[in-house]
């Protein structure tokens, strides 16, 4: 049977939660008084949507190929992925066979270097690339993991990011990562306030539950240092994640030498490409990557990382992003656990993550999700048809 070609490419943009998983009605804990780069300016401090963080909405791509099977991906991007999408990438992506994946990402990313590199527009190649993963597997009715390889486990392990640790371990997961609340401007007060209520949640869940924190790149090096002594020595926290900026490669390999042994530093949640992931290894700037394979680049560049970090023998342990993560961390040995994002307004149940986008997403029971789950061909989810599809620059 010849492989189909890719016959046309579309590009939709939706509000309210989903992929945009910061668009959230108020009184969710993702948007309660969270350390930012913005929390200088004490106008934007108690809320991430205060300055913006909302703004992009949901990108969906769609693939459709000549026999008539789609692909499709959700990601972040909204009105501005979709330009790009509809008005650059679609010349190097219709006509294409649906297993050019290597070549389609390398045309598109060359094709953009100009403006592109790193944010929005890796955010919009990932979306292109994850639709493509999923078209490919649907053609070829095998789910993603089993074109990466095949599970290397029977199940995934979870740990849950949120507010609520606590009833993580009730829930069954491995660990839970609190956001921290109080950046450098809020100063000494700010700082005995984000180690209290780290000992508040380590005295609820025991001395073997893991406890990590998320600074959302809002600290400095000498602050993250004091934070992540006093946190080690007095709460047993377990890794600090994406204290600063992403692009202070030497302030990552500052703070890595200066944690308390056994401390773990974290980062690369918004660092793209194996350029970018290239210098925090060779930097030594932290014990784990976590990229978004929504915003790193998509499954393809995601292979590429993960085999420069297991070369190095260092952990990969994706951003959230559900199923997208989920069939690459099953078939990696140096990928040994995966992260859930509490997607509920209080963080006291497991909903799925890109909920109400997608159906037939799976969750973690008791904080493990066999390898079964993701037996359905391409991602295994399907968009929900009750959401509202804007499809803003149609060709």
């Amino acid at each position: 049977m010849s492989m189909p070609t890719i016959r046309h490419v579309r590009a939709f943009t939706v509000r309210g939660g989903g992929a945009d998983y910061h668009d959230q009605a108020a009184g969710h804990w993702i948007d309660d008084h969270i350390a930012t780069p913005m929390s200088k300016y004490p106008e934007y401090r108690e809320s991430r949507q205060s300055f913006g963080l909302n703004v992009l909405g949901t990108l969906v791509v769609e693939i459709e190929a000549s026999d008539g099977t789609v692909g499709f991906s959700v990601t972040t991007g909204g009105e501005i992925g979709c330009w790009i999408v509809e008005k650059h990438l679609a010349r190097f992506l219709e006509g294409a066979k649906v297993t050019d994946i290597e070549k389609l990402w390398d045309q598109m990313y060359n094709a953009t270097l100009f403006y592109g590199r790193k944010g929005i527009v890796l955010n919009t190649i990932s979306g292109v690339d994850l639709a493509l993963w999923d078209l490919l597997a649907k053609v070829r009715k095998e789910p993603v993991h089993a074109l990466l390889g095949g599970p290397v486990r029977d199940e995934l392990s979870f740990y849950a990011t949120g507010a609520r640790p606590d009833l993580a371990k009730e829930m069954g997961f491995i660990g839970g990562k609190m956001p921290l609340h109080h950046s450098p401007a809020e100063r000494e007060a700010g700082l005995r306030k984000n180690l209290d209520m780290l000992a508040d949640m380590r005295s609820k869940v025991g001395d073997d539950f893991w406890l990590m924190l998320d600074c959302w790149m809002s600290l400095d090096v000498e602050y993250a240092t004091r934070l992540a002594t006093a946190a080690r020595n007095e709460s047993g926290l377990k890794w600090i994640e994406e204290a600063l900026p992403p692009d202070d490669y030497w302030g990552y390999a500052e703070l890595r030498r200066n944690v308390p042994r056994g401390m773990l530093v974290t980062t690369g949640e918004h660092e793209a490409t194996r350029w970018g992931f290239r210098l925090l290894l060779e930097m030594e700037c932290c014990d784990i990557l976590q990229p978004d394979v929504g915003w790193c680049g998509g499954i393809t560049e995601l292979i590429k990382i993960s085999s420069m970090a297991d070369a190095r023998g260092k952990l990969m342990v994706p951003h959230g992003s559900s199923v997208y993560s989920y069939h690459f961390v099953i078939t990696r040995h140096n990928s040994p656990f995966a992260e859930f994002l509490m997607m509920s307004p209080k963080a006291d149940e497991v909903v799925p993550m890109f909920n109400p986008q997608l159906l037939d997403e799976p969750v973690p029971v008791n904080g493990r999700m066999k390898a079964s789950a993701l037996d359905a061909p391409g991602f295994g989810v399907r968009l929900n048809p009750d959401i509202g599809l804007h499809r803003p620059y149609p060709r």
